[in-house]
Order: C-alpha cells, then structure tokens, then sequence
C-alpha cells in the first residue's frame, strides 16, 4: 500500500527531526506571542482599572492602547445620543485633549454599517469601503480588530484596532484577551461616567444651574496652566446685577433668585462653547474666556451687558424690573507673577467696582496692562 503523505514527508530520521523542530520553533514563537499579547492586555487592563476621571479613562484606550499594543491606528467610537459625554468633558475642560481618534455619534451604524449585529469581536483583513472610516487618513492597515463593548446587554462602544500587518488580525486568532479587554473597557466607562456625574454635582449652582466658586478655581488652574504652555491670552469678566439689594427689599428673596436666574440665562446666551461661566457668590459671576484677549473679551462683555438689559424680568405676580449689570474684565499677566491665576479675578474684581463707581451698567476694561 502507497504510504501516507505524512509518512512520505518521513523518508528519513533526519527529515522528521527537522519537521519536529521547526514545528517546536512555531509552538514556541505562537507562545511567545500569545504570552506577550496577554502581559499587554494585562498592563492595559491596570492601566482602565487606574483611570482617575473619564478623560484619563478616554486616553488610556486610545492613544494609551495604541502605544501599547503597537499599532498603527486606533479609534473609539461612543453612542452619544443625548450629548451627555460630550457635556461632561466640556464641563471637565478636556474635550480639547482628546486626540482625532475618539468619535461620539448618536447611532453606531451611522458611523459605519460593520458595526450592524456587532456582538462579538471580529478580527480580519482590512477592506477598505467598509472599514476605511474607522481610521480616517489610514490607508495603509492590512488588518483589523473591531471590539465592542457591552454593558448591561447594551453596547456602550467599539474599540478599532487597526494594523499594517496582515496577519496581526486574522479570523484564525483566538480572542479571549480581546474581549476580556473590551469588557474590562466598559465597565470603567460606566463607573467613570458615574464619578463625572458626582464631581460635577458637587461643583453646580443649585439655583442658576450654572457651575460654582468651586469649580472656576478648578478650571482657572486649568486654563492659566494651558495659556502659559501654548502662548494664548486668557480673559476673565466679573459681573454683578446693578441694585440688586433693592430688588430683594422691594419684592423678596424670590423676586431675587428668578432675577439671577434670568440673568445666569442671558449670560449663557452670548459665550461660545469653549468659555467657562460661574455663579461666583451672591449676584456676582465670574467668566473664564480662553484664547481671547481684552479687546475681544470687551465686545463679548458689551453682548452680554446689553442683552441683560435689553428686556425687563417678569416676576411671578406680573411686574417687570428693568435690570443691568456692571461688567470688569483682565487679561491673564504675561509678567512672572507668584499666582497668576488669582491676579487675573483680583485684575477683573477691581475692574467691576470701577464700573460701579463710575455709574453702573457699563463694562470696564483693565487698568493693568497685560504685558
């Protein structure tokens, strides 16, 4: 009987050791391999478990995955349907320190139709009408790796690995790690979309819904750090609501609180996405306008004095109040100061009680230079 082709593979028993040693070689470097991937996803799991807050948490797997796992792209794609992360990380300040490979979308099959029926981590070539808006400016990635990320039966993201290598993802490779980590990835999006949540109710105004004292010295650390390090101006406006004693005395303290709640929402009215505004005390607020110097954060003021003004307050019994407000502004010192960030609301303070001085709904700009 003709032998098998194994056998005939055999002919002699230097052919059969040499057979059994470059399989010993494959066993090995597979091993190896896999012993690698598994040290990696090790590594990555600690660093999702030791995120401090849902930026961090957010770097840790894009940029901090792609470093990590060697790649040479990587996005992240989140169903954002109500805006509710893009909020908490423009509250955070941190929105801007993302990177271009963290996507929000309101539906995931809008962003791509790979993500339809996604369960299960897909590994395997890179086919480039379907997957090329996964890596946006990549046309190089031979294979790729789409994870999704469940949470309670809900997919809560995908996480696109993406290789130039095409036998980094191929459909033979088994998945365990991956999917482990796409798991781990969830649960501490979850946890830390929770801790926002908290943080930020503790750093709100219960009556203007605006954010408080607390939280501008928070973000004026951030945004003092940030103007120093990219050379860009930084203005500050106080504002306080003219005579506003009187309308507590003629009308009562509920007349006040609809007043400061209608001006907190004019105010609103008139910034852009990126400027901070607060409820410093009383019926003052405090305004953090990055990459705006004092000219441009003079025309800004002038907008929000003159829509204050523009209409009267309507309180519960139907009287209307005239209301306006004096405006100071500074402009963040390029001087060696020792604290910069409290010189700029001493600089707007000292600005606002000019304006005061000087008649009342009018805005002032800064004696100080900026210089």
């Amino acid at each position: 009987m003709p032998g098998s082709s194994l056998e005939n593979q055999f002919q002699s028993p230097h052919s059969e050791n040499r057979w059994l040693r470059q399989k010993l070689l494959e066993l090995t470097e597979e091993a190896r391999l896999s012993e690698e991937t598994f040290k990696r996803c090790h590594e990555r799991e600690i660093a999702l478990l030791g995120a401090e807050d849902l930026p961090q948490l957010l770097k840790a797997l894009t940029s901090g995955l792609q470093h990590s796992f060697r790649l040479e792209a990587i996005s992240l794609v989140l169903p954002d349907p109500n805006h509710e992360l893009r909020h908490l990380l423009t509250i955070s300040g941190s929105s801007r320190d993302l990177g271009n490979n963290l996507f929000f979308v309101d539906r995931l099959t809008d962003f791509s139709p790979a993500y339809a029926n996604l369960q299960n981590t897909r590994l395997g070539p890179f086919l480039g009408a379907e997957h090329r808006r996964l890596f946006p400016g990549r046309d190089l990635i031979c294979s790729i790796a789409m994870l999704p990320m469940i949470r309670r039966n809900q997919l809560v993201g995908v996480l696109n690995l993406g290789s130039q290598n095409p036998t980094r993802f191929t459909r033979h490779h088994a998945t365990d790690f991956l999917d482990r980590l796409a798991s781990i990835g969830a649960v501490c999006l979850e946890n830390a979309t929770n801790r926002e949540h908290m943080v930020i109710s503790g750093l709100t105004d219960a009556l203007t819904g605006m954010h408080n004292r607390r939280y501008l010295q928070k973000r004026l650390n951030e945004e003092v750090a940030r103007s120093r390090r990219y050379g860009h101006p930084l203005s500050c406006l106080f504002i306080d609501a003219d005579h506003f004693k009187r309308v507590n005395d003629l009308h009562g303290h509920s007349a006040g609180d609809l007043v400061l709640q209608e001006i907190s929402l004019r105010i609103c009215d008139c910034l852009r996405v990126s400027d901070v505004a607060t409820r410093f005390g009383g019926e003052e607020f405090a305004l953090l306008l990055p990459q705006t110097d004092s000219e441009e954060a003079f025309k800004i003021a002038e907008r929000i004095r003159l829509r204050i003004a523009k209409d009267p307050v309507t309180l519960n019994q139907g009287t209307k109040l005239q209301i306006t407000a004096s405006i100071g502004i500074s402009e963040l010192s390029k001087g060696d100061l020792e604290d910069p960030g409290k010189a700029l609301l001493d600089d707007a303070d000292v600005a606002l009680y000019a304006a005061k001085r000087l008649g009342r709904n009018r805005t002032v700009r800064p004696n100080r230079s900026a210089d």
